[in-house]
């Protein structure tokens, strides 16, 4: 599949209000096409197209930067803050309605466990959302950089990628992290709920109970599909290539790739 109409798709199952979030990648192909087409050595309109055409790439491509980065550090903070709000919440459950609790209660204790149970799986979608919004948008730069250099006989992909590299929006080290507590939570606090959620047939028992809105399950599936398909080898790998993709091997990854055809790992 083409990057673009991946791409396309992409936004076509992302979460509301994330849409105008990714990569204007029509925009500037269309801009490295008139770039191409345009005189570069001709003075009047001719030179003037061109000049305003390079204009208007680079304002663009700047712009997307900064959308980008700014999009990634909001959600990110956001996660920092629900991850520790998660975290107390399973403690207050446990010294309230606990075994050795203040006021033991199964009953409580259990509808109370299956909210956060439910509330993890969601939050747990979401920050794979994210990576995959990381790493499609940078898959992205690197095509229409690729493109440009190739149409216009510019050298400007290896500078501009190597100042990606630095961004907020590419540094996914925090998100990975918390990724992996989450896992770890769901494995430690809920293993029998997520083993009863895959059941012998290999297909996902209890999905519309066991995640809120199943819009944010299937959405995660459709970004690990995107990223394993965009980190898996390739005749065509690069320097500017992303690495294979190797996810954690928890029972929560499993059960995120029941749905999914293609093997993630």
């Amino acid at each position: 599949m083409k990057f673009g109409k991946r791409l396309k798709q992409q936004i076509q199952e992302t979460l509301p209000g994330w849409c105008d979030k990714f990569l204007s990648y029509k925009e500037l192909k269309k801009l490295v096409r008139l770039i191409s087409s345009a005189p570069t050595r001709l003075g009047g309109q001719a030179g003037a197209e061109y000049g305003k055409a390079e204009a208007e790439f680079m304002y663009l491509l700047h712009g997307e930067i900064e959308k980008f980065n700014s999009f990634f550090v909001e959600k990110e903070e956001d996660f920092i803050i629900r991850h520790r709000e998660l975290q107390q919440r399973i403690q207050k459950v446990i010294r309230t309605w606990g075994e050795k609790g203040s006021h033991p209660s199964e009953k409580l204790y259990k509808e109370e466990m299956t909210k956060i149970r439910k509330d993890i799986v969601d939050f747990h979608g979401e920050m794979v959302l994210l990576m995959n919004y990381s790493n499609i948008n940078y898959t992205g730069l690197a095509k229409i950089l690729k493109k440009y250099d190739k149409q216009t006989g510019g050298l400007l992909r290896l500078p501009f990628i190597q100042k990606v590299l630095e961004q907020p929006f590419f540094t996914t080290d925090l998100v990975s992290k918390l990724i992996k507590e989450c896992e770890s939570t769901i494995d430690a606090v809920f293993p029998m709920e997520v083993h009863e959620m895959a059941r012998p047939d290999g297909e996902a028992a209890g999905v519309s109970d066991s995640v809120p809105g199943e819009g944010i399950f299937r959405n995660t599936v459709v970004a690990l599909r995107t990223m394993q398909e965009m980190r898996k080898g390739s005749s065509t790998i690069s320097q500017f290539s992303l690495p294979p993709l190797n996810l954690p091997d928890s029972d929560l990854a499993r059960f995120l790739q029941l749905n999914s055809p293609i093997q993630i790992s």
